[in-house]
């Protein structure tokens, strides 16, 4: 009988091909990554103490937005309704949204007007209620703080209240009847 004997012969490690894949991917998949951007608000909650005092001073007298289920209110001063935004029919879904175009063009018209007076006012608090979605109070926030201008054939964000401060809500007082009267 005859052996025989093979002769184990190390491979050669071939990753030329494999080096070759890598020198092409990966610059392809950092080219085609999305950079996320995260931007910082800065945000301050409203001193309970300042609720408490009533002022006579028009510069320190607050400006409020309230979000409301159906509707958004602009109050100026604090707890006096100046402006009631509706919510309309959006043209792509057809659902109800809240108007932030219009609350952008009425913002707009009370900083006018309070500059007109001599007041310079850069603060707005923003009340809503605890169910209220997150996209719609972000997009309040970008609302109020500033809006689209053109300069000198060019568009830039010119600010309207940047120094934003949330709150909740007041809640209706009125008492609902349960069952029957007795």
């Amino acid at each position: 009988m005859r052996r025989s004997r093979f002769r184990n012969k190390e491979a050669e490690l071939d990753i030329t091909s494999f080096m070759n894949l890598m020198i092409i991917l990966v610059p392809v998949l950092l080219m085609s990554m999305v950079f996320s951007h995260i931007s910082v608000l800065d945000l301050k909650l409203p001193d309970l103490a300042s609720d408490s005092k009533p002022t006579d001073d028009p510069k320190k007298e607050a400006l409020e937005l309230v979000i409301e289920d159906d509707e958004l209110i602009i109050n100026y001063p604090a707890g006096a309704p100046l402006k009631r935004l509706p919510k309309i029919e959006d043209e792509e879904t057809g659902e109800l949204v809240h108007n932030f175009k219009l609350l952008s063009t009425v913002l707009r018209e009370v900083k006018r007007k309070l500059e007109a007076q001599g007041i310079e006012k850069d603060d707005i608090l923003i009340l809503s209620r605890p169910d209220t979605d997150y996209q719609t109070i972000i997009k309040s926030m970008d609302t109020v703080r500033s809006f689209k201008a053109v300069v000198a054939a060019s568009v830039v964000e010119a600010k309207l209240f940047p120094v934003i401060s949330l709150g909740d809500a007041p809640v209706d007082d009125a008492p609902e009847s349960e069952g029957g009267a007795q």
